[in-house]
């Protein structure tokens, strides 16, 4: 999916459950093509019905919990939020809808034992409403800066929930660094899903040890894919891949298998969430579907 608008995709998890209409502009994801990765099946309509749950789900409050390091999980069910706590203060990654900020992300924090208002930085992953619309409310409750990807300045510029304006107090680009009390982010501009979708990694140690943790943007091309996301996915899928990864995160959490994943902690036992092996999972079923689609529609056209 390519939009400009944050709005967008709350639209289309709403038309999942909705009667097919008959116009393709309203229409939901196609349950066409499919794809198989690891014996599971997938087309775009599961893919996305897979990511953002129920609205029920997209509000439920997940149990906030350490992933690794200095890294925690304080999203809701379906929609991811992170925290990375450091000496200097902390970052806040994605924070969802704006109606989740208070109920969810803020009492996630604090359920941890941090506080909200020692939040320095937000930022996020892409310019969707379900991951960054919240961000106006997070720095009025906070004071944090909002930094955001120089490509999707626009789209966040016309992200206004309840008019507000979105705040940008940096705009980014590929390559940058954001560091903080010991922790540096690096973005990688991973476009495709939007224009300016940034996929972030960072270093965590854990128990004497150091682990790559990769916080991958969506590689989902959504509808049509036009010249242009197809260039921008081109680029993405081998950048991604060569990313050092030891711990894979996402902006949903079935991207990385958060439930699943989260149930097998317990004290003493390895980590769950360091899984170099599941780094490209997603990463496969992505690009198994963009190609998919691509001869999809080139079949069309014949």
């Amino acid at each position: 999916m390519n939009n400009k608008s944050g709005q967008f995709v709350c639209v289309v998890a709403a038309l999942i459950a909705a009667p097919a209409v008959s116009t393709a502009q309203n229409r939901g994801p196609a349950d066409h093509p499919n794809v198989t990765i690891g014996g599971q099946h997938y087309n775009p309509k599961v893919i996305l019905g897979r990511n953002m749950g129920t609205p029920a789900d997209q509000e439920m409050q997940f149990p906030p919990h350490k992933i690794i390091g200095n890294v925690y999980y304080i999203g809701s069910k379906t929609l991811s939020s992170f925290l990375i706590v450091t000496p200097a203060g902390n970052i806040v990654m994605d924070t969802t809808y704006e109606r989740n900020v208070r109920p969810v992300i803020q009492k996630s924090v604090e359920d941890l034992g941090f506080k909200f208002s020692d939040t320095k930085f937000i930022l996020g992953n892409h310019a969707h409403g379900d991951h960054m619309e919240g961000d106006a409310l997070a720095k009025e409750l906070s004071g944090a800066q909002v930094w955001v990807m120089a490509e999707d300045e626009a789209a966040l510029r016309a992200m206004k929930p309840g008019g507000k304006e979105h705040p940008i107090d940096k705009v980014f680009h590929d390559g940058d660094t954001l560091s903080l009390g010991g922790t540096t982010l690096t973005a990688h501009l991973t476009p495709g899903h939007t224009h300016g979708c940034t996929t972030w990694t960072m270093k965590a140690t854990d128990a004497g040890k150091t682990y790559d943790v990769v916080f991958h943007c969506s590689l989902r091309a959504g509808g049509r894919i036009t010249p242009d996301i197809e260039a921008e996915l081109n680029r993405s899928f081998p950048l991604v891949r060569a990313l050092p990864c030891d711990v894979p995160l996402g902006d949903h959490g079935a991207q990385y298998d958060m439930q699943e994943k989260f149930a097998k902690l317990k004290a003493g036992a390895p980590n769950p969430f360091i899984d170099p092996k599941g780094c490209n999972i997603e990463t496969d079923i992505e690009e198994a579907m963009f190609h998919a689609i691509l001869k999809e529609q080139a079949e069309a056209a014949k």
